[in-house]
């Protein structure tokens, strides 16, 4: 068991809390098969501008149409970049999947249980993801195991808080949540993310599941196969160091 003291625990959804698999098998090729139809149905969707206006500062293509817009979102989508306008129209086609009961969020069996007592414990919890922040609220609001929204007290993404790879990404976090960065801890199965947080001072966990074909571990950084493995207690007033980070996960 892997113990450590924080005050707020910012989580990963993809491998982290959910199925990179669900993501990959699933929701992608969902949005991905919309794409078109989607911005060809919803020509007088106000949101729709500016979209529009974002996908061509992204893609540097200031006299981009529709149908051009469509391909470039596909062509995004087949090489799984992360832009934040990709991720934002996803998020939309999702909803639509989510309400027609055609979509689900999924999450590993022991995440409600955890999540329930961490935040019983009084830990702030929040998710942090390149999907956009509407998706992450859907994903978690359309569970097997009902809403699972009403645990988590914010969501981050690209948009809010910007690249995941980035460490003044984990400073904007630290501002928004106002919690010291010492007793922030971000877990993560991406190494160079949770490199990026320790870097803003934060104590940074691994998790690769069992299934996870990268292996079981997470080069170094602590890791666990699943968030029953991390025990986390609210941090002590001689844990409150917000910008020093030894790179160790502190004692309980």
């Amino acid at each position: 068991m892997t113990s450590l003291r924080a005050n707020a625990v910012v989580l990963d959804i993809e491998g982290t809390t959910g199925s990179l698999a669900h993501v990959r098998g699933v929701l992608f090729p969902y949005a991905r098969q919309r794409l078109s139809g989607w911005l060809q149905q919803h020509r007088d969707d106000p949101r729709l501008t500016d979209l529009l206006a974002d996908i061509r500062q992204e893609s540097g293509r200031p006299g981009l149409g529709i149908a051009d817009a469509a391909a470039q979102l596909v062509a995004w989508s087949d090489a799984d970049v992360k832009a934040a306008p990709l991720k934002r129209i996803q998020g939309w086609i999702w909803a639509e999947g989510y309400a027609a009961g055609s979509l689900h969020g999924h999450v590993y069996p022991e995440v409600p249980e955890v999540l329930r007592k961490w935040r019983a414990d009084g830990i702030s919890l929040y998710t942090y993801s390149s999907g956009s922040a509407k998706a992450q609220l859907d994903w978690f609001r359309h569970t097997e195991f009902g809403d699972l929204s009403v645990l988590l007290d914010g969501r981050f993404d690209l948009e809010t808080a910007g690249p995941k790879n980035a460490p003044d990404s984990y400073r904007r976090i630290r501002d928004m949540i106002e919690v010291p960065a010492g007793t922030c801890v971000f877990l993560s199965d991406s190494g160079p993310e949770l490199d990026a947080a320790t870097a803003a001072g934060w104590h940074s966990v691994g998790v690769r599941r069992d299934d996870d074909p990268r292996g079981s571990g997470v080069p170094d950084h602590v890791t666990v196969p699943a968030l029953t493995a991390l025990s986390v207690r609210p941090a002590k007033d001689s844990d409150r160091t917000p910008e020093k980070n030894t790179g160790k996960v502190p004692s309980a």
